[in-house]
């Protein structure tokens, strides 16, 4: 039996912030640029009335439907597959839109992950899988397996997970 790894979707395989940075940039009247909004989270340069607005964005309908997909993730997780069961486990109870468009993404993006393989979910420390590859340090703190923080601007400053920085640094300790 292959062991299993729980993969989440926003800042991991897809590129949420990304998208996040066009929906700014798309915007009245942006004060900062592309090289920034790169550098610093949307914590660090916005005050919290400009970081509600934006962030509020996900309750919108189509938001996660055409967020561009992560550099190396298609790839790697199709290696991945070869040695592991890949669950996709994603907080999409959080943002009730969110169902149907986690879902249609992932079967255009990742058609050879069976949808028996998708995990909606609000907590996740209830998964049992040998890895958890996820942006958020509060769902590794309750994961029981081993947790892979994959870097994003808003967890730079965590250092209590082992870190990858991108789909070439998980092929590296995975495979």
């Amino acid at each position: 039996m292959k062991q299993r790894i729980a993969i989440d979707m926003d800042d991991v395989m897809a590129d949420t912030h990304a998208k996040f940075i066009r929906l700014y940039l798309e915007g009245e009247m942006p004060r900062y640029t592309l090289e920034e909004l790169k550098e610093k989270s949307f914590h660090e340069l916005f005050d919290e009335h400009e970081y509600r607005a934006l962030s509020n964005r996900v309750y919108e309908p189509g938001f996660f439907r055409d967020i561009p997909v992560m550099e190396g993730a298609q790839d790697v997780i199709a290696d991945l597959m070869t040695k592991y069961e890949i669950f996709i486990a994603s907080a999409a109870q959080e943002f009730p839109n969110s169902l149907r468009e986690k879902w249609d993404w992932l079967q255009e993006h990742f058609p050879a992950i069976s949808w028996r393989n998708y995990i909606f979910m609000g907590d996740k420390s209830v998964l049992n899988t040998a890895y958890l590859i996820d942006d958020m340090p509060r769902n590794l703190r309750t994961f029981q397996g081993q947790g892979l923080l994959f870097d994003a601007l808003h967890n730079r400053d965590e250092s209590a997970f082992q870190r990858v920085k991108s789909w070439q640094d998980v092929a590296s300790i995975l495979l």
